[in-house]
């Protein structure tokens, strides 16, 4: 997965947990892409201060991960759905019998609640 997208996820997940100062500075830094001396001078610190910030975040979130698991959860879960999609497609387009379409999404959702 592309890092930024993953920073981004694992901000939306856990961001809240963050301190209010680290959020406005992490917020910047990878929603707003700011420079590390741009963020510097709006917060009054140090360049090397916001690289410190922004990796503790970084490292605090993924530290969430590693515990709760949410995002590997997530799009465990969102690559499910898309293939429930691809199945009901197939019955769209009448390519494959409809009791064997039930049976394969109801094996899919039963996986999807087992991993929940």
């Amino acid at each position: 997965m592309d890092k930024i997208l993953e920073q981004a996820l694992l901000y939306d997940f856990y961001g809240e947990l963050l301190t209010p100062h680290q959020k406005e500075v992490y917020e910047q830094f990878l929603l707003d892409d700011l420079s590390l001396s741009e963020i510097a001078e709006s917060e009054g610190i140090s360049r090397q201060g916001v690289h410190d910030l922004v990796r503790r975040c970084q490292k605090a979130l993924e530290g969430y991960e590693e515990k709760l698991r949410l995002v590997e959860r997530f799009l465990a879960v969102k690559e499910k759905v898309s293939e429930i999609d691809r199945i009901l497609k197939k019955w769209e387009d009448k390519k494959q019998d409809p009791k064997e379409i039930i049976k394969e999404i109801r094996g899919i959702s039963a996986t999807i609640i087992e991993e929940l």
